[in-house]
This record gives C-alpha cells, sequence and structure tokens, in this order.
C-alpha cells in the first residue's frame, strides 16, 4: 500500500521540512489512551444541587428520595437537625423534621455519599421514607424549601454521572434498558452493556487506532533521519486491517441487538380456522383475540407485546389466508401478507387434522416451502410450522405425513406440546435476537450501528489514500466515531435525546 511514498516523503527540501515537523510533534505528544470521560458540555443546572422521588410513584413500603449536588450535605442536616452528618455510606436512623415548622415528618434511614465516590461524582444523600403519598409529599416540600435546591429533570441524576466520568454514554443506554427491560434477555443484555462490555470493547479498537495513527504520523516527521525502526507502516497496515475484520464481523450481527431490545416480530398466519387466535391467547396467556368455529372471525392484525421463552415479542394475529371472500376480509390478507414480509419469525399454523384440504396444501406450498426455500438461500427469516389441534387425531392411528416439512404437534385446547414449541421458539428467537449471555456484546440502537459503519467507512478510505497526511486524517476520522459511540464528543442534541428516556430521579 505505501509502497513509494519513501520517495514522496524525501522530496521535500529538508530545511523546510525540519520546520514543518514542529507542528506535528504536539499530536505525537498528546495521544492519550482512549478513557472514559463526560461529554465536555456543561450539566444543566450544573452547580444546583437537585432532589426527586426515586423509586416508583403511588403507596409502597419504603420510597427513596435522593438529592445530589454541593448542598446536599446542608439539606441532610435541615432535615435531621441538631444531628450531625451520619458516617459516610452506612445507613442511619434519623428524624426527619420541616426545617421551617420543627415539624416531624418520619423516621427514616438516611444515607450520605460524599463526592466523588457516589453514583453521579457529586455529594449525594438518600432518605428512605415511609411510602405513603403524605410523607413523600411532606420531604419533597422540606427539601424543597432549603436554599439551593431545586426539582431534577428527568434523567439528571444519570446525566451528571456521565459529565463526571461515572458512566459512559453506552453504559448510560445500558442503564435505560435494565430500567425498563421486561424480560430475562433484555435484563441480562442490559446488565451487560452497564457493565462495561461495548465500551471497554471501543476502547480497545480506538487504542489501537491511537498506535496505529501513531505510526503514520511518526512517519511523516521521522521516518526521512532513518531513526525509527524498519516495518512502522506495515505495523499501521496489520492493525487496520484487523480491526475492519472486528468491525465487519460486529456489524454483521442482522440487528440482533435491536431485536433484543425494541422486541423480535412474530407473526402467526395460517388457512382460516387453524387455530392461530387460539395460539396468540394461548402465548399472551391473556384473550388478545375472539376465537370462533366460524372461518375469517380475525379480519385484521392484532398484535400484543409477549414475553415469549424470555425473548421481548411483538406477536401478531392474522387473518386466515384464502382466496375468493368479501372485499373486509381480503383487506385482511392483504395485510396479513404484508405482515409476513415484515416477520422476523413466522408460526405457520395448520389444523392437523384437516391437512388435505385445498387451503392447508395451499399455505404449505406458498408460504412454508417458500420462506424455508429463501432461508436456505441467506435470508434471515425464520419459521416453525405448528400443527395444531392434535387433540383430533385418532388415538393410535397414524400421524401426519412423513412428507411435511419439520414441525411441532400442538393442542391448544389441551396445552400439550406447549413445553416443545417454547423451547423451540426459545431457540429461534434466540438466533433472532442473540444470546445475551454469551458472545461479544449486541449493538442495542442505530446509534451504534451508524458510527461502527462510519469508523468502518474511514478505515476504507484510509486504505485508498495514496498521500500519507489523507490517510492520517482517516484514521483520526475513524478513532473520533468511536469517541462518538461512548459519549466523549456527543452534541448536545444527542445527549437530550438519551437522557429523556429517563424517569425524573433517575
Amino acid at each position: 500500500m505505501w509502497r513509494g511514498l519513501w520517495t514522496l516523503v524525501t522530496l521535500t527540501a529538508r530545511g523546510p521540512r525540519r520546520a514543518s515537523q514542529m507542528h506535528r510533534l504536539p499530536f505525537l505528544f498528546s495521544l492519550r489512551p482512549f478513557t472514559r470521560q463526560g461529554s465536555g458540555a456543561p450539566t444543566p443546572g450544573s452547580g444546583a444541587t437537585i432532589f426527586a422521588l426515586s423509586s416508583g410513584q403511588g403507596r409502597c413500603g419504603i420510597a427513596v428520595i435522593r438529592t445530589s449536588g454541593p448542598a446536599s450535605s446542608h439539606a441532610l442536616r435541615s432535615l435531621t437537625a441538631p444531628q450531625d452528618l451520619p458516617r459516610a455510606r452506612y445507613a442511619c436512623l434519623r428524624l426527619l423534621s420541616d426545617p421551617r415548622s420543627g415539624e416531624p415528618l418520619d423516621r427514616a434511614l438516611v444515607l450520605w455519599f460524599p463526592g466523588p465516590q457516589s453514583f453521579t461524582g457529586e455529594d449525594c444523600v438518600e432518605f428512605h421514607v415511609h411510602g405513603g403519598p403524605a410523607v413523600v409529599s411532606g420531604v419533597l416540600q422540606a427539601l424543597g424549601s432549603v436554599p439551593g435546591l431545586r426539582p431534577a429533570e428527568a434523567g439528571e441524576f444519570t446525566r451528571r454521572a456521565f459529565a463526571h466520568g461515572k458512566l459512559s454514554l453506552t453504559e448510560v443506554e445500558g442503564l435505560a434498558d435494565l430500567i425498563h427491560a421486561e424480560t430475562e434477555a433484555q435484563r441480562r443484555q442490559a446488565l451487560r452493556q452497564l457493565d462495561g462490555e461495548l465500551s471497554h470493547l471501543c476502547q480497545s479498537w480506538a487504542e489501537t487506532l491511537t498506535k496505529a495513527l501513531a505510526h503514520v504520523e511518526a512517519y511523516i516527521d521521522f521516518g526521512e533521519d532513518d531513526n525509527l525502526e524498519e516495518g512502522v507502516l506495515e505495523q499501521a497496515d496489520s492493525q487496520v486491517r484487523e480491526l475492519e475484520l472486528a468491525l465487519g464481523a460486529h456489524l454483521r450481527d442482522a440487528r440482533r441487538g435491536q431485536r433484543l431490545r425494541s422486541g423480535a416480530h412474530v407473526v402467526v398466519a395460517g388457512p382460516p380456522n387453524a387455530g392461530k387466535s387460539s395460539l396468540v391467547n394461548l402465548l399472551s396467556r391473556k384473550p388478545v383475540s375472539i376465537v370462533s368455529p366460524e372461518p375469517g372471525t380475525t379480519r385484521d392484525v392484532l398484535e400484543t407485546p409477549v414475553d415469549l421463552a424470555g425473548f421481548p415479542a411483538l406477536l401478531s394475529d392474522t387473518a386466515g389466508l384464502r382466496e375468493g371472500v368479501g372485499p373486509v376480509e381480503q383487506e385482511g390478507v392483504r395485510r396479513a401478507r404484508e405482515r409476513l414480509e415484515q416477520a422476523d419469525l413466522i408460526l405457520a399454523v395448520l389444523d392437523a387434522s384437516d391437512l388435505a384440504s385445498p387451503s392447508s396444501c395451499s399455505f404449505l406450498d406458498t408460504i412454508v416451502t417458500a420462506t424455508r426455500a429463501q432461508s436456505s438461500s441467506g435470508s434471515n427469516q425464520r419459521l416453525l410450522l405448528v400443527l395444531n389441534k392434535s387433540d383430533l387425531l385418532p388415538q393410535g392411528g397414524p400421524g401426519p405425513s412423513p412428507e411435511l416439512p419439520p414441525h411441532l404437534l400442538l393442542s391448544c385446547l389441551t396445552r400439550e406440546g406447549l413445553d416443545g414449541l417454547l423451547e423451540a421458539l426459545r431457540k429461534e428467537l434466540a438466533a433472532v435476537c442473540g444470546d445475551p449471555s454469551a458472545g461479544p456484546p449486541l449493538l442495542t440502537r442505530t446509534r451504534h450501528q451508524h458510527h461502527l459503519q462510519s469508523c468502518l467507512d474511514a478505515l476504507g478510505h484510509y486504505k485508498e489514500a495514496k498521500d500519507l497526511a489523507l490517510a492520517a486524517e482517516a484514521l483520526r476520522v475513524a478513532r473520533g466515531h468511536l469517541t462518538y459511540l461512548t459519549g466523549g464528543g456527543g452534541t448536545e442534541e444527542i445527549l437530550d435525546v438519551i437522557f429523556r428516556d429517563f424517569c425524573v430521579g433517575k
């Protein structure tokens, strides 16, 4: 790649070259390891002390109220006077009183967290009070009367933790996902991101680019002096190639992380009266769809979020697929086919006692066989064939034809075969969403995909560059995208969107 560039470097006159080298020296000595840091932007209302209810709204046994900021110690003294501050990070039982009237408010546990050893990096206090609305309201009003305190905005505690370097931006996103996690898979993935796995991976990639960039810059400035080891540029090339492979593999995750965060799209489809609505109700554990022996009962797409074998999913009940029906049902069939094209996983349902009917044969040919053929040719769409109403099959009689594609027998009426279906769903959804407990950290947001793809594109420009200065600039751009991903250079607009997802008090 770099053959012939030595000639390009040595063509420059040595005198002017010496002078031109000096402007690059600050870069060589300013390269720092990629470390966790805030955005560099001031936290909204920085300098003020904030307070909020951090536990959920409504009646509860214990409610947690927290403060963060320089006036936290004063607030704690004001509500517990004449007592002094308790020992740091030890729970202490104190009587809370209104600082204006002296009226007792509650007997509560208080904890004092002096900064920077706290969640936000600032002085923090937690009041663990009884969770009645009157107690919580009284303590919040008392805190609001202390000079220098104001109510927190949504996500402001976490934003201060980010600004003080306690959390990277990807860890902040992991915390938000953990708060909103509804399934085991979402919880596991959120914990991994909160623990910094994605942040640490980006840190190692950025360190690789820092070394490569230092090698290229050193060659530009000092290559003509013969003071550098041989193969400096080759080392940079090798590092870039390895990073390209790692980024490419990470980007080929088929949006698994995003599906895990927002839910895979599972579409239940089949001919009329196969038991699709019964299956949707069974998997949802609630009566989502109307069940009737009359064909064509379901005429629109009914969707419900569910937890399927520990994975989040959006389950869609669709109209029975058939031709020659009225305009209303035909519109339902059109919508059903549209949902099939968007599905991550198709639950194809047939009546086990009516497999020879024209509607069942047509569905097998047009949907089941066609989808399996596409999957074998590289499509990401997956399909499970479910033969419902197995309770109608004759006892001891022959089972379904061995010529059928791989299938599962199920009775929605007796629930026989449900465990086998849930295990099959777990395997399929693990393939669609990724295994949150193993493998590299998943990319859970479009923002992650964008910055990694932009980093990979910049590395492509590095390889194509015919000039060392352009190659170095491409490495700087690539490294910058990794920095933006973890929040080192995020703009206020991006940060506002991310922290807006938090509730007040977190």
